[in-house]
């Protein structure tokens, strides 16, 4: 009998038998909360269109974990909702991240439960400064108003506009940008000749457009949610008569967004806005996010600054997941989140180590008619912008 030969047998079979007896690794599960129906729709789609150029980009595996994206629609602006999705994610799915938050109420109420739970949270928009406060397991990829708004007040001032009218959502990131824009635009030497806060729901813009008009600014700063609100703001500011009258419109780039640039048409035309993505943007990475957007969403709709930030968030998560080799402990997620830096599609970024906020360029941007449409074309920048708003 060769006992070496039958011993390494019995080995060979022991082998394959653990092999295929081993336990798969669990998935990664990312819990991505949002708006995917109503009013708000959008938001979710572009994130979770983001999220998916990212896999198509990368792969849907990483540090030997398949990646599961589980999505929870919060229909709109709805704290209760998405807190009880979040618990849903935490308690039944066991996710290892959450993420999503297109609205600010909707993040400021999962972020206790964050805490809690001990769960990183990844904000891929929600945009009023005061979110990371709120739970240590908190970070952007996305912005603030108040980042985005600063330069604003900076280059209107400083391009001869002195007297600009407000008009603002009535809700924290539109509260944000109001008292960001008028601190920095006064500190200037500008002067805001009147503000008005318009409701976050159905807001008719008319009557507050021909009360800036009456003013007689020679620009009006708007802060509206991105989508549908910028569309039927640009429609009143047209009908009111406000550009005949010579009155530029200025803003964050919510009110132009690419998303739904097309569908505003020519009205948009010499619109500035200051923003930290446009789908113009120029550079390598850029084009090779909005070919993987294509393949992995169809044509059928730009990437925006939402989508942007859904890629970069997962971008985020993998960068997380392969230094903790798939092993993902909340508090050292969080230490391997402070100084991240990525080459993004918008440009280069990172994360503030004492905050857990983005650092990253604003553009200044002017809507033109390109041979591929209407964009948001950049022509200048502020680099390495914080938020101000801490």
């Amino acid at each position: 009998m060769n006992v070496p030969r039958i011993a390494f047998a019995f080995a060979l079979a022991a082998t394959l038998i653990a092999a295929r007896g081993a336990p798969a690794a669990e998935p990664l599960k990312i819990g991505v909360i949002a708006e995917f129906s109503g009013p708000f729709a959008g938001y979710g789609k572009q994130m979770h269109n983001g999220i998916k150029a990212f896999i198509r980009q990368h792969g849907d595996t990483v540090a030997g974990r398949k990646v599961e994206i589980i999505l929870k629609d919060t229909t709109g602006p709805a704290p209760e909702v998405a807190k009880r999705l979040a618990q849903d994610l935490v308690t039944q799915d066991k996710v290892d991240f959450l993420a999503g938050f297109g609205l600010t109420p909707n993040a400021l109420a999962v972020a206790p439960l964050a805490t809690q739970a001990k769960t990183p949270m990844i904000v891929m928009n929600a945009a009023s400064s005061v979110i990371t406060t709120r739970s240590p397991y908190v970070a952007r990829l996305s912005m603030t108003l108040p980042q985005v708004t600063a330069p604003m007040a900076q280059w209107a001032a400083k391009n001869g506009i002195r007297r600009v009218y407000s008009i603002v959502s009535d809700y924290a990131p539109g509260i944000d940008a109001e008292t960001t824009f008028a601190k920095t635009f006064q500190a200037q030497g500008g002067e805001v000749v009147g503000s008005v806060r318009v409701p976050l729901k159905n807001p008719d813009f008319a009557p507050f457009v021909q009360r800036a008009k009456d003013a007689r600014p020679q620009a009006v700063f708007i802060f509206v949610p991105a989508g549908e609100q910028g569309i039927a703001f640009v429609k009143a500011f047209t009908e009111r008569g406000l550009r005949e009258a010579g009155i530029k419109l200025i803003g964050s780039g919510d009110v132009v967004d690419d998303d739904v640039l097309e569908a505003m048409g020519d009205a948009t035309l010499g619109v500035i806005t200051t923003h930290h993505y446009s789908a113009a943007h120029d550079s390598p990475e850029n084009a090779a996010f909005k070919k993987a957007y294509a393949e992995a969403n169809g044509t059928g709709s730009r990437p925006n600054f939402m989508a942007v930030a859904g890629y970069d968030g997962m971008a985020a998560i993998y960068a997380v997941a392969k230094k903790l080799d798939g092993k993902i402990d909340a508090d050292q997620a969080m230490a391997a989140l402070k100084g991240l830096a990525l080459q993004s599609p918008r440009g280069p970024i990172h994360i503030d180590p004492e905050t857990r906020d983005i650092v990253q360029t604003v553009y200044v941007r002017k809507v033109e008619r390109t041979k591929a449409g209407l964009y948001n074309v950049e022509f200048d920048r502020f680099a390495d912008v914080k938020d101000p708003g801490k």
